[in-house]
């Protein structure tokens, strides 16, 4: 008989057990461990046992699945009027759709008793509490494609799609910039200065990424004045010790409303990329969602390749 129950303090171990027996499975990191899950997961101060639900069967775990909110308006507190399933994890030997749906049902039943109106599936920023650099690439990308079961959980419940993401990858070994008069124009009147320790600015972001190193990039003009445009980039080095391949994700970029459309976000990041190369990191992830058009057009502009896609779903 499969047993249902919350979350308890002896549960890390088999938490962990089932991540790692999904291996091989694309956008789930595998050098995890318990105190990664700490760090990332149950440290949360929002973190609520009865929002993750194991399976188990004769003592051994079958799956887990975690409910989580999203933030106000403001990010200063959560917002419980939103509720996110953000993973369904099945032990790779044991992968029964039954166990799926009773664990999302209890998921379900969790944020409906905390108030929640709205349901999503997959976590996609700002309904993204936990498990930024666990699950995706840059940032939480909804529930991957590649994730077939969980998709088709989702679509056995009810859930409809509603947006896309595009997760894109850029080699900056062979990065050349665009070679526009506009481009050299903006070399000329704008610099580009560095935040290399830049601090989170809500609640939220500290909660979300701030267990991240963040760099902030601004453009100014050269004569001086404010800031036209930034970007910012979390650092995506395996956790506990450097990789062979050093990477970054790009996970903010603004232009000033009254300075869009002149090529400053194309000049930014043409800028950032050098820097960044120069030291020593070769890979850039982003991503954006279809809907963004503005996003993707820059990113393919900028010889980004599209290697992944998500699905947000969401329950009314």
């Amino acid at each position: 008989m499969v047993v249902y129950r919350t979350f308890r303090n002896t549960d890390p171990p088999a938490i962990v057990s089932l991540w790692r027996s999904r291996a091989g499975q694309p956008g789930l990191l595998q050098s995890v461990s318990a105190d990664l899950f700490e760090q990332f997961v149950f440290g949360k101060l929002y973190f609520d046992y009865e929002g993750l639900v194991l399976a188990f069967e004769e003592g051994q775990p079958l799956g887990f699945a975690h409910a989580g909110f999203g933030p106000d308006q403001s990010e200063s507190r959560l917002d419980t009027d939103c509720g996110v399933t953000c993973v369904v994890i099945l032990n790779r030997l044991h992968e029964r759709p039954d166990v799926a749906d009773e664990l999302l049902a209890r998921c379900e039943q969790y944020l409906a008793h905390r108030g929640a109106k709205v349901l999503y599936g997959g976590g996609l920023r700002p309904v993204n509490p936990f498990y930024v650099g666990l699950y995706g690439g840059s940032e939480l990308p909804g529930v991957l494609h590649s994730d077939t079961a969980t998709i088709e959980l989702f679509r056995r419940h009810q859930y409809r799609e509603i947006d896309e993401v595009l997760i894109f990858q850029r080699n900056l070994n062979d990065f050349n910039p665009p070679v526009e008069r506009q481009q050299v124009q903006l070399g000329r009147q704008m610099s580009v200065e560095n935040n290399l320790d830049w601090p989170t600015q809500t609640w939220w972001q500290a909660s979300t990424i701030g267990d991240f190193d963040l760099m902030r990039f601004e453009v100014f003009p050269r004569g001086g004045g404010p800031v036209l445009a930034h970007a910012v980039f979390r650092n995506m080095e395996p956790p506990g010790g450097a990789g062979f391949v050093r990477a970054a994700g790009l996970i903010d970029v603004e232009v000033h409303q009254a300075y869009r459309h002149r090529g400053l976000a194309t000049f930014l990041l043409t800028e950032v990329f050098h820097s960044l190369h120069r030291q020593g990191i070769t890979i850039i992830q982003s991503q954006a969602t279809a809907s963004n058009a503005a996003m993707v057009g820059l990113c393919r502009k900028l010889g980004f390749e599209q290697f992944d896609q998500g699905t947000l779903f969401r329950k009314e």
